[in-house]
């Protein structure tokens, strides 16, 4: 399919180069480009992910590198695309090691053990609520059945 060919580092952004190696491969401008970090070496993968059904596309072949290809709907060769962080090794070992340090916290099992001990003595006096309401509109029903009955009967 192609291969990245330049990477440049800029002030607010990242610049990556790619090339498609044929002018058979066309790509949707409706696309979501994502520069994913693979592997201990970090390689840098571009992965194309098509955002509408391809058959909604109003399909006709297009060179991207002719002038007719301005008026399609795919990416034209020397075209800049935005694209958007996707995945990175180093997040994601950053965001598992604070994880692992907020699980180590003895405060935090103290907090979660007092929260599942309140609502463990919450939920008890949640049922012994329900109960007695349950037997005291019983009771109230009864009550008022026989108020009916006496005095509209």
């Amino acid at each position: 399919m192609g291969y990245v060919y330049n990477v440049s580092v800029r002030p607010n952004k990242v610049v990556v180069l790619i090339h498609v190696s044929s002018s058979d491969i066309l790509i949707p401008k409706n696309s979501l480009i994502e520069a994913n970090q693979v592997g201990l070496f970090n390689d840098i993968v571009i992965d194309i992910t098509l955002l509408d059904n391809f058959y909604s596309i109003a399909y006709e072949y297009v060179n991207p590198s002719s002038v007719q290809c301005l008026r399609s709907s795919f990416i034209c060769y020397n075209f800049y695309v935005k694209g958007y962080k996707g995945l990175n090794y180093d997040d994601l070992v950053r965001a598992t090691t604070r994880i692992s340090q907020r699980f180590d916290d003895p405060r935090f099992f103290n907090l979660f053990y007092m929260l599942l001990q309140n609502s463990i003595d919450i939920s008890s006096e949640i049922t012994y609520l329900v109960n007695y309401a349950s037997y005291l509109f019983f009771n109230l029903a009864n009550l008022f059945i026989l108020l009916v009955l006496r005095y509209f009967v």
